[in-house]
């Protein structure tokens, strides 16, 4: 297993945690913000390992101060989706037969609209952060219709794993807000940290799972998302232009439609 992380300290612990368990694991540090350690990130995994079989893409950060990474773009945009969206297609020849890649979004993507205009102003809070969570249901939707396009053997798909104060997100919100998110941890009905894990692992492991994709996940079931989640049209131009964004080839690229004067 491969951590990943901003923190070190946090990463070496995780990693200890899963030794003493009996697993593999290894940490690797890479700041989301920075494409190029995105892209450092996917060459020591591809040095490291001879494929992966689960590519989860967790990253869910709620930022406060309104500013823009070094590609102009809104920082969460840009850590939230725009980082697993490069990660994932630096890794996509990597997947081992039957892998699946596994997308952390949110229920907080309800009520939000796909603005791409909007992702190069500086902006941040509750908006940013439905906006980013929604680009990860989408990207993993079409992620999942590229991936069958090519005939590629490999599961796409997203999931809400539920309110979870113990995770530590509360860390993210203003001052009242953190302390009472925090105090929700003891209220009967809230996820715990486990039900939020187990969300996470039917998706990466569990045989129900294997042939699903393309779907969205709200704990360990199917549910429909937003009707903007939904939009095919938008998940298109949102993969389209996340490439451009980033200045790569965009990966799985569907070749043109033909023509009468082709045929």
């Amino acid at each position: 297993m491969i951590v990943h992380g901003r923190d070190p300290w946090k990463g070496e612990s995780v990693v200890d945690e899963l030794t003493a368990l009996g697993a593999e694991a290894t940490f690797v540090r890479a700041d989301f913000s920075d494409t190029d350690a995105v892209e450092e990130l996917a060459a020591t995994v591809r040095e490291e390992t001879d494929g992966l079989d689960v590519l989860v893409n967790n990253a869910g950060g709620f930022f406060r101060g309104g500013e823009l990474t070094d590609l102009g773009v809104e920082y969460t945009f840009h850590v939230n989706h725009l980082a697993p969206y490069l990660l994932t297609a630096e890794l996509l020849d990597h997947l081992a037969p039957d892998a699946r890649v596994v997308t952390t979004a949110s229920g907080a993507h309800q009520g939000a609209s796909l603005d791409l205009d909007r992702v190069t102003e500086p902006d941040a809070g509750m908006w940013a952060y439905s906006h980013s969570k929604l680009a990860n249901i989408l990207f993993a939707t079409e992620l999942a219709r590229r991936l069958d396009a090519a005939d590629r053997d490999v599961t796409s798909n997203s999931l809400h794993p539920g309110a979870i104060p113990g995770s530590g997100f509360s860390r993210f919100l203003p001052g009242p807000l953190s302390s009472l998110f925090g105090k929700l941890d003891v209220v009967p009905g809230v996820t715990s940290v486990a039900d939020g894990a187990a969300a996470l692992v039917n998706l990466a492991v569990s045989p129900r799972t294997a042939d699903v994709f393309g779907r969205y996940f709200s704990g360990q079931s199917v549910t429909t998302p937003s009707d903007a989640a939904q939009d095919t049209v938008a998940a298109q131009r949102l993969w389209e232009q996340s490439a451009e964004l980033l200045d790569i080839e965009e990966p799985l690229a569907e070749p043109p439609a033909k023509t009468s004067a082709d045929e």
